[in-house]
C-alpha cells in the first residue's frame, strides 16, 4: 500500500472537520475522494501533505484558536504525519492545490521552476520539465507568458505541471474542475487520466461525480467529515441510497 491513512481526525478549535477518516491508495491507482462542499475533502488533502500541521504551528498562540490533529499517515512504508510539508514533498507526495493558485506575475516557466525548488540536480530538473511539457504541450508554447494571463484551463494544467516537477510517487489533486467550462473540464480530466496511464498514482478530490467515477479505480465518499462508504464506481452507482443521498444522481 503506497498511502494508508488511519483514523484521521482534525478539529479547528471546537469544530470537528474530519472525524476518524481512513483512506488507502495502492501503487498505480487513481482513487477519488468525493463529496459536497464543506465535507472536509480539502482539509484531508492539506493534512496528509503537511499543510494543516504548518497552519497549526503558524497560528499557535493567536486569536484563531488551536488545531488538533489525530491519526496516522503512512506513505511508502513510513509514517509522515509529524513531518513538515517540504519533507513530505521530498518523500514523493505532491499536492496540486484547489483553485490552481499560480504565481500570477511570474511566467509559466518560472512557475514550473518554483515547483522544482527542492531539486538540486540540473539534469533531473531539465528531464522533469521536458516530461511536463510532453504531457502539456501548451505549457511549452506559453512558457514565456505571464501565468496570470492564462485561461482557467491553462492555469489548471500549469498547477498540475508544477506539482509534477518533483516527479512524485503520489500526486494529490484538489478540485481540478472548479470554475471550468465543461469542454475544458473534460480536457483536464483527460490529462489526469493520461498521467495515471504513464504510471503515476493519483488521489483525486472532486465534486463532479460523473466525470470522476468514469475514470477512478476506487472511490471514497466523504460527508460531514466522515467516510460514509467506499467502493468501485460500479458498486457505488448500484446503491440507490448512495446515488440519491450522497452523489446527487
Amino acid at each position: 500500500m503506497l498511502l494508508e491513512v488511519k483514523n484521521l481526525t482534525v478539529s479547528y478549535d471546537t469544530a470537528m472537520i474530519l472525524n476518524d477518516v481512513s483512506v488507502s491508495v495502492d501503487k498505480g491507482e487513481l482513487v477519488s475522494l468525493v463529496g459536497p462542499n464543506g465535507a472536509g475533502k480539502s482539509t484531508f488533502i492539506r493534512t496528509i501533505t503537511g499543510l494543516v500541521r504548518w497552519e497549526r504551528e503558524t497560528l499557535k498562540g493567536t486569536r484563531y484558536g488551536d488545531i488538533t490533529i489525530e491519526g496516522t499517515v503512512r506513505f511508502n512504508g513510513e509514517y509522515i504525519e509529524k513531518l513538515p510539508a517540504h519533507d513530505i514533498v521530498n518523500k514523493g507526495l505532491s499536492h496540486c492545490p484547489e483553485r490552481r493558485r499560480p504565481f500570477t506575475e511570474m511566467s509559466v516557466y518560472e512557475n514550473l521552476m518554483a515547483g522544482a525548488y527542492l531539486i538540486t540536480d540540473k539534469k533531473e530538473m531539465h528531464n522533469n520539465l521536458e516530461a511536463v511539457y510532453s504531457i502539456f504541450p501548451i505549457l511549452k508554447e506559453r512558457s514565456k507568458q505571464i501565468s496570470g494571463t492564462l485561461s482557467g484551463g491553462e492555469q489548471q494544467m500549469l498547477a498540475i505541471g508544477r506539482s509534477l516537477m518533483v516527479k512524485p510517487m503520489l500526486l494529490c489533486i484538489d478540485e481540478p474542475s472548479t470554475g471550468l467550462a465543461p469542454q475544458i473540464k473534460q480536457q483536464v480530466f483527460d490529462k489526469i487520466k493520461e498521467i495515471q496511464a504513464s504510471g503515476m498514482t493519483i488521489l483525486l478530490v472532486e465534486q463532479d461525480v460523473s466525470m470522476t467515477f468514469a475514470m477512478a479505480d476506487r472511490n471514497y465518499i466523504l460527508s460531514h467529515g466522515k467516510i460514509v462508504t467506499e467502493g468501485t464506481s460500479a458498486e457505488l452507482l448500484k446503491d440507490e441510497t448512495v446515488r440519491q443521498s450522497y452523489l446527487g444522481l
